[in-house]
């Protein structure tokens, strides 16, 4: 069996299980000839169980119009946030701070984004949560 010829990798974020043919999938597949409502049909029966998350999906068009598709983990900061309890991360970072992250809350969301960071182990996979969370001002402890 020959080989098939990958066209375009389109990476997109969307609502678990509640996606649409609408943009951004009909604006990001469209153009590459994807009938976007059998992307959709599949990608929603994929996160039916996620209901509620943001699920990044790399999507992979080959040349024949075929498509696959791999699903990643959830942003780091969607991740944070829901942890906190809280709507969105400081308006200025350093000065304001919307919440304090433990070490539990660490680990929990560093084993889940685990797969999808360039960490060799659970100690550096913190490292870059607990830097995204400086970022969006929350106290790491």
């Amino acid at each position: 069996m020959a080989k098939r010829q990958v066209a375009a990798i389109v990476r997109i974020q969307l609502p678990a299980g509640k996606a649409t043919p609408a943009p951004p999938v009909g604006t990001a597949l469209g153009p590459h000839g994807i009938q976007t409502m059998e992307f959709v049909k599949q990608y929603n029966a994929a996160t039916e169980d996620k209901v509620g998350q943001v699920i990044p999906v790399e999507v992979t068009i080959f040349s024949d119009r075929s498509f696959s598709f791999i699903l990643k983990t959830p942003p780091t900061a969607v991740l944070i946030r829901q942890e906190l309890g809280v709507a969105k991360g400081a308006k200025t970072t350093g000065k304001e701070l919307v919440g304090t992250l433990n070490d539990a809350q660490l680990t929990k969301i560093a084993q889940i984004k685990m797969p999808d960071l360039n960490a060799n182990d659970i100690e550096a996979a913190k490292a870059q949560v607990a830097g995204t969370a400086r970022s969006m001002g929350v106290k790491v402890s």
